[in-house]
């Protein structure tokens, strides 16, 4: 089983690839855009069903927010995608100790 420190090492070089395609410039206008409401529905303090609900409240943030995720990177050329796993050890990706 993986241990913590390797999750977050992982979660944390995901989301810089992440940052890497919105900032690059060859990146489509829909995928940035999904990535911006993907992180929009993380941070605003409501959502489509309450999280009072059970099991669906909370199921509604582990379908929406990958969804998007998923329909980004699936809209970025592969050229873009290379560029951006390209350089897997950038600052950006070290864990501090």
């Amino acid at each position: 089983m993986a241990s913590l420190r390797e999750i977050a090492q992982n979660l944390k070089r995901e989301l810089a690839f992440y940052r890497r395609i919105w900032a690059h410039p060859a990146t489509p206008r829909l995928p940035r855009l999904l990535l911006g409401l993907a992180l929009a529905y993380l941070l605003i303090p409501f959502d489509i069903i309450p999280d009072f609900l059970p099991v669906i409240g909370q199921l509604d943030d582990l379908v929406i927010v990958p969804g998007l995720v998923y329909l980004a990177v699936r809209m970025v050329p592969d050229e873009v995608i290379a560029a951006c796993r390209l350089d897997p050890q950038s600052p950006d990706d070290t864990i501090d100790s």
